[in-house]
């Protein structure tokens, strides 16, 4: 599913932006304020190389430094419900994962920075999920990096479980994240793109714990165990 993020940033907070960022690489000029041809040449070579990305979402636009930051806060890469708040597989309800992330971005002169964002979804129904429908809530945040949130919107998505189906994958498209930029001394490298889902400082603290289950956790008994006597081992 497609989506649209447009960030409106005032040029207040733009200008205070570019004061901490550092500068775009320019071809250094020769005497006279003219730039050598093979130099100019080489230089423009090695920004592209630095810099182009032909195999992101928008190859066909050059950019005038580093994409943003794109990534998975790791507090909210996961959504485990629990009935009651008990933290075992056989009480796990709906469940959700952010498998993977692509962007790409593009920007030039002094443009905004125009982001695009592919995120893979594994979506679960674990044996305490009631019905057959759930609608999952996540959010994309821009920031500065490491340091105050500019911008932040939720998106609803919602998934189908056919008869018997424990899980599905949904791929959504964010489009149209664009950061202002105040001249072309802002680099993308000063901003970072989060994604997360919309989880319960409980969900939260499950993944900062670093707990998990497998995805089929819950699904099916465990098989019986082979009896051994005393003094022996058994290989698995």
């Amino acid at each position: 599913m497609r989506r649209t993020f447009t960030l409106a940033l005032s040029a207040l907070m733009a200008v205070s932006i570019a004061a901490t960022t550092a500068t775009v690489a320019h071809a250094q000029r020769g005497p006279g304020g003219d730039a050598s041809g093979e130099d100019d040449a080489a230089k423009k070579r090695k920004r592209d190389e630095e810099w182009n990305q032909p195999k992101a979402p928008l190859p066909q636009l050059r950019n005038a430094g580093p994409c943003p930051y794109v990534k998975v806060l790791y507090d909210a890469g996961r959504f485990v419900e629990f009935k009651d708040g008990k933290e075992s597989a056989a009480q796990a309800g709906f469940t959700g994962e952010i498998q993977s992330l692509t962007s790409g971005c593009a920007y030039k002169g002094d443009e905004p920075i125009k982001i695009r964002i592919e995120a893979l979804f594994q979506l679960g129904r674990g044996p305490q999920a009631v019905g057959d429908k759930y609608v999952y809530r996540y959010w994309v945040a821009v920031t500065e990096r490491n340091q105050a949130v500019i911008a932040k919107e939720y998106f609803d998505l919602p998934v189908n479980f056919a008869a018997g189906e424990d899980r599905v994958y949904a791929r959504e498209t964010i489009e149209q994240i664009t950061i202002p930029r105040a001249d072309a001394k802002v680099s993308g490298g000063n901003f970072e793109v989060l994604l997360g889902f919309d989880v319960t400082p409980a969900m939260a603290a499950f993944n900062r714990d670093g707990k998990r289950f497998r995805v089929n956790a819950g699904q099916t008994a465990p098989a019986p165990q082979a009896q051994t006597q005393p003094g022996t081992t058994t290989k698995q």
